[in-house]
């Protein structure tokens, strides 16, 4: 298999365990992979006023997750956001932007609006 597939698959399964992570704590999980022009979100979330729009990230360390978090890859997510918002967000709802970061051996990390632009 190339390594693209292995990719894909890995991401898959990490979005897979973030969505199951974000349900035992309150969210209910609206979309994944939710595509736009200009960009993808992996999951879309909501928990009473808040809409979520959660990148995923599964990395060997937690630096290496952190930093797979770039400002080119966080605006490509802001920007499919922004364009999403109309579809999932109503009146009055809080719109922000999360991470959920996997590392092996460690519980998921959830953090909550991480883009502040």
């Amino acid at each position: 298999m190339n390594r693209r597939v292995v990719a894909e698959q890995r991401g898959r399964k990490a979005e897979t365990v973030a969505a199951w992570w974000l349900r035992l704590h309150g969210w209910r999980i609206l979309a994944s992979r939710a595509r736009v022009p200009g960009g993808e979100v992996d999951l879309v979330a909501r928990r009473g006023r808040i809409v979520a729009f959660v990148e995923v990230k599964a990395r060997a360390t937690e630096e290496s997750a952190a930093l797979s978090l770039d400002e080119y890859r966080l605006r490509r997510v802001v920007v499919a956001a922004e364009r999403l918002a109309p579809r999932f967000a109503r009146e009055g709802d809080d719109i922000r932007i999360d991470a959920v970061f996997l590392v092996p051996g460690r519980l998921p990390r959830h953090l909550a609006n991480i883009w502040h632009g």
